[in-house]
């Protein structure tokens, strides 16, 4: 997040000058830990502290920082308690569990002086300075510039610079570290970015770099299209949760030997990864497709995105469903971390009066509705389906709307636990 796109849109960032000064930042600590969980909680301490005569500009940015604490306690944990934030840079900021992945990359490489090249609110930086890296942090936009340097306090052996990263000398460091803004800033909140050659910085900044023999890291949207991705890098796809947060690209002595794609799965059982050694699967031989047996999987997305679904379906045995469709199915079910296992109860001919019928009939009242391969809506279907439920239906069910060739059908499965 580092050149001149976001500091165009300065006019709508956060104002963080009433939250800078001894009586902002001394109200904004002293506030208990729930005084934003919920925008309820939120509005009582907006009032209270009116009340109790403090100036309203201060108030609102105070509480403004109070909210955007609750809500990064899913990314930073406890870290949050004493950050300061942008909205923006909080949507882009990476998970503190995910930031040490990443620093500990430059730690196992030996590179000791980093230069994070638009480092946004400083979560890498704070994750790399935590390892011991002399980590120098670079930001254009002034104010999340001094989000960072607060945020960064802690450690002595980072620092922020109010810079162009695109402009910065890295003569003295040994490898970078690019985050680059993928969203844009307007008076109506922000939107996300999908061309690389329009990230801020460009990819094309990235790969120069590179070139340049520097060894360098950059963080990307999960969605980076195969074809985008520079030859000769490693590319990895990471997954929090069931949730796609990035696609990393390393170069240089960043990259490990033999990894070309990578699906990194982090969940309650710990880490998890598929790697390929080649950068694409053109030359694999086609998957053989098979009927819906008595178990459906579904892949984790950082999977799907690497474009290792044969190798998670190799795992457990499976085989597809269609060639172009990432379901695969098999007849056991097997414990996976890189793929859902549903047990299949029931495969329907996928048709709206029929499936509504279907819910009556059985007298479901709560519908969870996933597909692949169907030009549907899940939300929009779910809510025709339930039309005229009674509120009496309690019964849960789960539908998987996909493909057999050109057969659509909906297939109805019970998730397996563990």
């Amino acid at each position: 997040m580092a050149t001149t796109d976001r500091a165009d849109a300065n006019q709508h960032v956060e104002d963080l000058s009433p939250v800078l000064t001894p009586e902002g930042f001394g109200l904004l600590e002293s506030l208990p830990a729930d005084a934003a969980t919920t925008e309820e909680a939120t509005l009582q301490t907006n009032l209270a502290l009116r009340k109790a005569g403090h100036a309203p500009e201060v108030v609102t940015a105070v509480v403004h920082q109070a909210r955007l604490r609750a809500l990064a306690e899913t990314k930073f944990g406890p870290f949050a308690e004493h950050m300061l934030l942008t909205r923006a840079g909080l949507e882009q900021a990476t998970r503190v569990s995910v930031a040490a992945l990443h620093a500990q990359r430059f730690v196992r490489a030996g590179l000791q002086r980093v230069a994070d090249l638009g480092c946004g609110l400083g979560a890498d930086a704070m994750a790399m300075a935590a390892l011991d890296v002399d980590v120098t942090a670079v930001e254009l936009d002034e104010t999340t510039a001094a989000a960072a340097t607060v945020n960064l306090m802690p450690w002595p052996n980072a620092r922020v610079v109010n810079a162009d990263a695109t402009e910065f000398d890295l003569t003295e460091y040994d490898a970078a570290w690019l985050d680059p803004a993928r969203r844009t800033t307007s008076s109506s909140g922000t939107a996300r970015v999908f061309d690389p050659e329009a990230f801020s910085p460009p990819l094309s900044f990235v790969e120069r770099l590179a070139d340049g023999g520097l060894p360098v890291g950059v963080k990307l949207g999960p969605s980076l299209p195969h074809a985008s991705i520079p030859a000769g890098c490693e590319a990895q796809w990471v997954s929090v949760e069931g949730s796609v947060t990035e696609a990393a690209l390393w170069f240089g002595a960043l990259k490990r030997t033999g990894v070309a794609r990578a699906a990194l799965v982090l969940g309650g059982g710990g880490a998890a990864e598929l790697t390929s050694d080649s950068p694409d699967d053109a030359a694999a031989e086609p998957a053989a497709t098979s009927e819906i047996r008595e178990y459906l999987y579904e892949p984790d997305g950082a999977v799907i995105r690497a474009g290792l679904v044969s190798k998670a379906r190799e795992q457990v045995g499976g085989r597809l469903l269609d060639p172009h469709i990432a379901y695969f199915t098999a007849d056991v079910a097997h414990e996976t971390p890189f793929a859902r296992a549903y047990k299949v109860l029931e495969v329907m001919p996928y048709n709206v009066k029929g499936l509504k019928r279907w819910v009556k009939e059985q007298g479901i009242g709560v519908l969870d509705i996933k597909k692949r391969g169907l030009d549907v809506t899940p939300e929009e279907l779910r809510r025709i389906l339930l039309a005229g439920v009674g509120k009496k239906s309690r019964r849960k069910a789960t539908l998987i709307l996909t493909r057999l060739g050109e057969t659509r059908v909906a297939v109805h499965v019970d998730p397996v636990q563990g």
